[in-house]
């Protein structure tokens, strides 16, 4: 028999949903997930292909609600890398009166960095927090721990309060502390535990949250 005759028939518009389906019949207990974060989990999944993230993907308890809410109300999301940037959907994020921005090329964090002696990273969630300290604001770091790290000390000096922190660096350096001090500042939080995660990640994050509040296809709000 052909190594083709193994292959299934499946339509390009199928695809993301026999994926689906394959991970749901793939990924055995969920029940410590509520539907929501089910559908979070699920995706992140579909986006790495590693089932690990059923277990290392940590809520806040208020975090999926605290995040859809912010989305409503014209969120702006934050971005440590211009990948995590381009890959949130701009469709959904249009519909709902939201932006996504990242500032790690301005040429003021950028000069800030290099006067303060610290990464680019830290110095872009000063830049943010000066802008949005009282605003709507959903943190998205896949990449840079020292992001996370620096989001930690303004939150506990009670100079930013984010309406979501999403913590996925990947990686060995503070990349595990970082996380865990997200995880007790007291902001919602949606974590991957451990060394795994990414950009990647941090976006499939972000665009199932909008997805629940989007239809792709249709373009209509939910």
């Amino acid at each position: 028999m052909s190594m083709l005759g193994s292959l299934e028939n499946v339509l390009p518009a199928d695809i993301e949903r026999r994926s689906m389906e394959i991970i749901e019949s793939e990924w055995g207990d969920a029940s410590h997930l509520t539907p929501l974060q089910r559908q979070i989990v699920k995706r992140v999944i579909h986006t790495t292909a590693d089932f690990d993230y059923l277990g290392i993907l940590k809520f806040s308890p208020t975090a999926v609600d605290d995040a859809l809410y912010a989305l409503r109300h014209n969120a702006v999301i934050v971005t440590d890398t211009q990948m995590a940037l381009s890959g949130v959907s701009k469709p959904a994020l249009k519909a709902l009166g939201c932006e996504a921005v990242c500032f790690m090329s301005d040429p003021a964090v950028a000069a800030s960095a290099r006067e303060n002696g610290t990464t680019r990273a830290a110095a872009a969630v000063d830049y943010a927090a000066q802008r949005y300290a009282d605003g709507n604001v959903i943190f998205a770091v896949g990449n840079a721990p020292t992001a996370l790290v620096r989001l930690y000390e303004l939150i506990s000096e009670g100079r930013l309060r984010p309406s979501l922190v999403v913590g996925t660096p990947v990686g060995f350096v503070n990349v595990v502390q970082s996380k865990r001090l997200i995880m007790s500042s007291g902001v919602p939080y949606i974590v991957s535990e451990g060394r795994k995660g990414g950009s990647t990640v941090a976006v499939a994050i972000c665009n199932s949250l909008l997805y629940q509040l989007y239809d792709r296809a249709t373009g209509n709000l939910l």
